[in-house]
């Protein structure tokens, strides 16, 4: 697997963190893993959210599955699986769970869908009907003409079976499963009706007719039911945004190097590994490869959430889906498919969105006894009102009083199917399945859209009751790169100080040290450099021949320079005296004499301050933190003093910060830590990105991996932040927060309606009618609230849901 910003492996299927030794997880078998297969499947039968979410489930407990997404929409399920599963035992799973299946063998996305128009034909023929039939019978009052009962049969029948039949055979689908779902209660509910009205028509009865009723619930229902499928397809938008980023062809150069150069044009299917490709001013990047030649601006906001391009020249990477600005560009691919970041990013947010979270196992749990319970319900009330109709009227007249009334058939035989179609009808367990996966799905796509990777639903969940963050430092609060902070030349000295740094300069250049690359950087170079030689470890020497004369030139640790005699220690000690601690010392002698010294050191990043003042104001108002508690600490493997001096500076500009800082410990030593506070009762976040974070990430409670963070960093976290700025760790934290407050309100909203709609309509108190536009608007408002997360920005930036 090439290097990217995300590189996650499939996680244990019980949510586990998986191993925490070191050994457990190394960067080669991280390298070595299989690319996952992706798998389309074309699935009947889901007429809602509800179903979509079962069949997801249904396709999750298949060994072997990473992550499943059903669309109601596409009428398709699409299943990331490691490599060798079966597709015929993905197929098994889904019609085990009541709907039907068939492997789609198409590699185009959309075949198999079913077109738009087609999905709306049966709604535009029931709005249809059902607007003729209400005219007819309570504008134009036609309902008693002797011909209107068998006119409105007519009418009526074609959507039965066209709209209804569909119900049915989810519901006949589901009962050879086992189950009962949505179609259920709307298959009894229209069903019977429709069969009481056609019995009263047939047998010549005098009863009022359902017929415009039954079409009115099968209206509505697919009315909501499309509704839904609309606002949901909005929530999954950053999944499609994304497939949408690269390029069908690219220009692939033909024998590059020679003068034979030529370019065509290549589907990017058809590139291989090793390929090189020109990527003009306006093109968007096909797939992951290196710089061979060219400077350029590269956008790379689709992908990190960060707005201002980054300059890209020899040598840099660029990533499929990104933006060419500027410059025109050689670049050679470096990984195509499956194997870019971009379809990593994507697999991630297929998998957080599928995932489960406990409080969806909650959800799920109640939905698969409440169809049962309301059909026992709706039986029990129709028995009230047909065989004790007095007391039901007396109960119906009482509750009217005090609330409103509606109008019930006097018959006992008509109001028991009345009101047995009303409290089927009402009934809505959609909202009640849909509450929780909307809101991850709407979460998962609001931080991916903002450079937060959250790998699964549990992640979410986790994150909304952290109460401690632990940092690393190098490379998390700092840059991760040495800088020269300060040059001390010797006085009185020969040379003068610009010289000296030149010289640096110069004889640093050939090391790939990150010591050296800091000081090459610092100043000009002086000359040309030969004898070169390094010294690992310790140094760099060789001669630097400037314009005027030749110097030989040292440079390296103060031990390696007092041992080659060209200081001794005790003068070494006496002038850099006073020098910051927690820096790294240089020396440089020249010609045989110390001419200098530098102090190096890792700034920090110049949003961390920002950060940890935000987090722990953050914690503080979430009151999970107990007063005086340092809720913010920095775990390092540098050196105690270096450590102290980043705290120190934390707090200088924070004076309040409830800050503990801890340097010089080993991984082992981390993990420790973590699990010290664990057994305290805290739930820990760690933000780390090296490679020896990997046992960290994976013992806290939270995982998160900054944007450069090493491949088994990365593996291991939960959350992977794709952007630059540490300000995408308060994010993640407040997203979550967010996410979980949306599910709540929708388990809230799902709950209430019910208890309050199931009685109203056994009381007689709801018309059928009106209950199937409830229940419809109940799904939409879960959907649209869920949906509010799209938009989601931070608190600082004055919009929040």
């Amino acid at each position: 697997m090439s290097e990217s910003p995300i590189g996650f492996r499939p996680r244990p299927r019980d949510g586990s963190r998986g191993p925490a030794d070191p050994k457990a997880l190394t960067s080669t078998e991280v390298t070595a893993v299989t690319p996952p297969v992706l798998v389309t499947l074309d699935v009947t039968g889901m007429t809602c959210g509800h179903c979509a979410q079962t069949v997801t489930t249904a396709l999750q407990t298949v060994p072997g599955v990473q992550s499943a997404t059903a669309s109601v929409s596409d009428g398709a399920a699409v299943i990331t699986s490691v490599a060798g599963l079966d597709p015929a035992r993905l197929v098994a799973a889904v019609r085990a769970a009541g709907y039907g299946a068939d492997l789609r063998r198409s590699t185009d996305p959309a075949a198999g869908a079913v077109p738009a128009v087609r999905k709306l034909q049966p709604l535009h023929l029931g709005l249809g009907v059902m607007l003729t039939l209400w005219l007819t019978e309570w504008v134009f009052h036609l309902g008693h003409a002797p011909w209107y009962g068998w006119f409105s049969f007519s009418l009526a029948l074609p959507v039965q079976i066209w709209l209804g039949g569909g119900f049915v055979r989810g519901a006949w689908r589901q009962l050879r499963a086992g189950r009962a779902n949505m179609d259920t209660l709307v298959a009894l509910g229209s069903s019977a009706a429709f069969g009481y009205s056609a019995v009263q028509l047939f047998s010549g009865g005098v009863a009022h007719l359902f017929f415009a009723e039954a079409v009115t619930i099968l209206t509505f229902i697919t009315l909501g039911h499309a509704l839904e499928a609309r606002l949901t397809e909005r929530a999954g938008d950053a999944i499609r945004q994304l497939l949408e980023l690269t390029p069908e062809n690219a220009r692939k150069i033909l024998d590059y190097g020679t003068t034979k150069t030529r370019t065509e044009a290549t589907p990017v299917a058809a590139l291989r590994v090793g390929d090189v490709i020109e990527l003009a001013p306006g093109d968007r990047v096909p797939v992951d490869a290196e710089v061979l030649a060219g400077e350029s601006a590269v956008t790379e906001a689709m992908l990190t959430g960060e707005a201002l391009p980054v300059e890209k020249t020899a040598g840099s990477r660029l990533y499929a889906g990104t933006l060419n600005q500027s410059g025109q560009l050689h670049a050679r691919v470096a990984a195509t498919g499956e194997a870019t970041a971009l379809a990593g990013i994507v697999a991630a947010v297929r998998r957080a969105q599928s995932g489960r979270a406990e409080i969806q196992r909650l959800a799920d749990r109640l939905s698969s006894v409440f169809v049962p319970a309301v059909i026992i319900l709706a039986l029990a009330a129709a028995a009230w009102w047909g065989w004790a109709p007095t007391s039901a009227q007396a109960w119906h007249a009482r509750a009217g009083h005090w609330l409103w009334s509606n109008p019930v058939p006097t018959a006992p035989g008509a109001a028991a199917f009345y009101i047995f179609c009303a409290v089927l009808i009402v009934a809505c367990p959609c909202a009640l399945g849909l509450a929780t996966p909307m809101a991850l799905l709407a979460g998962v796509n609001a931080g991916a859209r903002r450079g937060i990777l959250i790998r699964d639903a549990v992640a979410l969940e986790k994150a909304g009751r952290i109460d401690t963050v632990a940092f690393d430092k190098t490379g998390t609060l700092t840059l991760g790169r040495p800088v020269v902070a300060e040059f001390r030349p010797i006085t009185p000295s020969r040379f003068p100080p610009e010289q000296v740094c030149g010289l640096a300069s110069a004889i640093s250049r050939p090391s790939r040290h990150p010591l050296s690359r800091a000081l090459a950087a610092f100043a000009p170079s002086a000359g040309a450099v030969d004898q070169w030689r390094e010294v690992r470890g310790a140094g760099v020497r060789g001669r630097v021949t400037t314009t005027t004369e030749t110097f030989a030139v040292a440079l390296g640790a103060p031990a390696w320079l007092v041992t080659e005699g060209l200081t001794s220690q005790a003068a070494w000690d006496a002038w850099i005296a006073g020098w910051e601690p927690a820096a790294t010392h240089v020396g440089i002698a020249v010609n045989g004499g110390l001419a200098g010294a530098f102090a190096l050191a890792d700034p920090l990043r110049p949003d961390a301050a920002i950060l940890l003042a935000r987090l722990a104001e953050r914690l503080a108002r979430s009151r999970q933190t107990p007063a005086g508690y340092p809720s913010l600490q920095i775990l390092s493997g540098d050196r105690p003093s270096a450590v102290a001096a980043a705290a120190g500076q934390f707090q200088d500009a924070h004076t309040s910060l409830p800050l503990l800082a801890r340097g010089g410990l080993s991984p082992t030593d981390k993990v420790e830590c973590l699990r010290q506070l664990q057994a305290g009762g805290h739930r820990v976040a760690f933000v780390g990105d090296g490679l020896n974070d990997g046992p960290v990430l994976a013992q806290a409670d939270l995982g998160l991996a900054v944007t450069d963070a090493a491949a088994v960093a990365r593996e291991a976290a939960d959350i992977v932040l794709l952007r630059p700025d540490l300000g995408a760790v308060a994010e993640a934290l407040e997203l979550a927060a967010a996410t979980r407050r949306t599910i709540w309100q929708n388990l809230a909203w799902a709950c209430v309606y019910n208890l309050a709609a199931l009685p109203l309509a056994v009381s007689g108190l709801l018309h059928p009618v009106l209950c199937a536009l409830a229940m419809g608007l109940s799904d939409v408002f879960v959907v649209g609230n869920a949906l509010r997360l799209s938009r989601w920005r931070p608190a600082a930036g004055g919009s929040r849901p």
